[in-house]
């Protein structure tokens, strides 16, 4: 018995198969850029925008949208899985109890003694155990293996989070872009109307061609063409937002696209260091935590397996005398177990597992260095695409002045109507520009925060 204690003393003090450090990853100490600000960014960075019917279209798609739901439950699976291999490490006690009646034969050698009735009855209480001895740390690697996978798991469930939440605020945004881009449609089809007016008249007083007219009416076809692909757009954009926030019978509430604030720029010298907060970077390192715990596990299935068994119980002829004294049974034994010969199964196994924990830290340097490459693009996004908006106003404002102009010149017929149809074009393209530009800018902002892992703040 006391060898038993021993061995179970020495159990788990061997664990093959190397402890986990953390690889390093060559990358600039700082991203890129120089954008300048200084306001740290919170969590919940979407409330930036100080929009409260965002607020709650991210909120929905965190609680009801489908793929959230199966995160979580696959955070559950993991969970229960981590538990079981957990309990491995622990005896297992079985209870037992068992009534038979049983009648023997007369017809065999030699026959039964007279004195012994042919049929019998047997009664049994019993409780056992089996216990594998965890020698070689198998059991210990399994379990550091399910925690791993538990931790992969919770962040991949960090990440649709933060995914979903992104994908809402750019979809919104595109509504509101879409919104105002059919407000810039309807002015350009009111000038254009106007611009037939004049056309039809000019002509009607012989003033014009009918070509002034024709194209005048092209023209306003071409802007009612725009308008419905516009509303059209906006319609399975509100539909795309439905499905992401799991409200099917969404309607998204009237709001201006230039209302929206844009949030903070990081402060210059943003340290890569932050992107070890990403979820997608954890889960790649708990995966790979997983797979180096795995090796250990195929290491010792390379030993013997030393397993401990017990039972503890009674067994009468009669139930009265079930728990009397002499009734009593008992057993324990040791059993060992090694492999002889197995065609090098064991060793292709390690050599799997090393092969998997080979790929789980290719992924794991991969998702950094794409993780940086994404925050530099972002970063670089939101500067031009800031800087470009000044540049985009101006074009704007020339434009306008053109039209007009163009408009006047022709009324007073100084120029021809191909003139205003010219101005009537680069003025929309600059009205629609600028509203696009400042959903890329709003859009773009997401970009950052999502690819920082929700913001910069410490």
């Amino acid at each position: 018995m006391k060898r038993f204690l021993l061995l179970a003393l020495l159990a788990g003090c061997t664990t093959m198969g190397p402890d986990y450090k953390r690889p390093e990853v060559d990358l600039p100490a700082n991203f890129p850029g120089e954008i300048s600000g200084e306001t740290p960014v919170p969590a919940d960075w979407w409330k930036l925008y100080r929009d409260p019917f965002l607020d709650e279209l991210v909120a929905s798609a965190r609680s009801r949208n489908a793929d959230i739901r199966l995160a979580a439950a696959r955070v559950q699976e993991a969970e229960a899985l981590a538990r079981e291999a957990g309990a491995a490490r622990y005896p297992e006690v079985m209870a037992g109890a068992s009534a038979t009646r049983t009648r023997v034969s007369t017809r065999v050698i030699p026959a039964p003694q007279a004195s012994v009735p042919l049929e019998r009855s047997q009664y049994q209480l019993s409780a056992s155990t089996s216990f594998e001895l965890d020698f070689w740390g198998r059991l210990a690697r399994a379990a550091e293996a399910a925690q791993a996978n538990l931790l992969a798991s919770r962040y991949s469930q960090e990440v649709v989070a933060l995914s979903l939440a992104g994908a809402t605020a750019q979809a919104y945004f595109t509504a509101r872009s879409l919104e105002a881009q059919l407000e810039v449609l309807e002015r350009a089809i009111e000038v254009r109307k106007e611009s037939l007016s004049i056309a039809t008249t000019r002509a009607d007083a012989g003033l014009a061609s009918a070509l002034d007219v024709y194209q005048a009416q092209g023209a306003l076809a071409d802007a009612l063409a725009q308008r419905r692909e516009a509303a059209r757009q906006r319609a399975l954009t509100e539909r795309a937002l439905a499905q992401l926030t799991g409200r099917l019978d969404l309607k998204i509430l009237h709001g201006s696209l230039f209302d929206l604030p844009l949030p903070p720029a990081p402060p210059p010298g943003l340290p890569s260091a932050l992107l070890a907060r990403r979820p997608d970077i954890r889960s790649a390192e708990a995966s790979m935590i997983a797979a180096n715990a795995q090796i250990g596990v195929a290491r010792a299935a390379l030993f013997p397996t030393i397993s401990l068994t017990a039972s503890l119980g009674a067994q009468s002829a009669e139930l009265s005398q079930l728990l009397s004294s002499g009734a009593g049974i008992w057993s324990i034994g040791l059993a060992a177990a090694a492999p002889l010969f197995d065609a090098g199964r064991r060793e292709a196994r390690v050599e799997q597992a090393e092969a998997r924990r080979a790929q789980a830290l290719a992924a794991y340097q991969r998702s950094i260095e794409t993780a940086f490459r994404e925050v530099a693009d972002a970063l670089v996004s939101v500067e031009q695409s800031a800087g470009a908006e000044a540049d985009l106003a101006a074009r704007l404002e020339a434009a306008r002045n053109a039209l007009e102009l163009s408009n006047e010149r022709y009324r007073a017929g100084y120029s021809p109507f191909l003139e205003v149809l010219d101005a009537q074009r680069t003025a929309n393209d600059a009205e629609l520009a600028f509203v696009r530009n400042r959903q890329a800018r709003l859009a773009f902002s997401v970009d950052l925060m999502r690819s920082l892992g929700g913001g910069w703040a410490d």
